[in-house]
């Protein structure tokens, strides 16, 4: 496919300037999202599911309690391609989202999930 072309260290390294908290690691594009208990653990998970079902993209994930490890790789090449950039932006954009301080929407008035740094 197109799509599959690996990302050289030049292209990789720019790509991680601008996913913060996201890391290489053993082959792979991961990062490690805290959430305050399971329930929220189950609800990042399915959001996850979800995103990268729309992307056709099937990430590992590691679930805990309050933990989800996220690990992206496009696995047809063994490597990092555009495809894991642009879905570890996405989940980063989707499930870090809360309201801004005065905004219409209230927010959960908790712990909500976080990226761990």
């Amino acid at each position: 496919m197109p799509d599959d072309v690996v990302l050289t260290e030049e292209q990789l390294s720019d790509a991680l300037k601008a996913l913060p908290g996201w890391e290489m690691k053993e082959g792979w594009l991961r990062r490690k999202y805290i959430t305050p208990g399971w329930p929220h653990t189950m609800m990042l998970v399915n959001t996850i599911g979800y995103l990268a079902e729309a992307a056709w993209h099937h990430p590992d994930l590691t679930v805990g309690y309050a933990q989800v490890t996220v690990k992206l790789q496009t696995h047809r090449v063994r490597g990092i391609t555009a495809n894991d950039t642009e879905l570890a932006k996405k989940i980063d954009e989707v499930v870090l989202w809360k309201p801004a301080p005065g905004d219409s929407l209230d927010g959960f008035p908790k712990n909500w999930v976080r990226g761990d740094h």
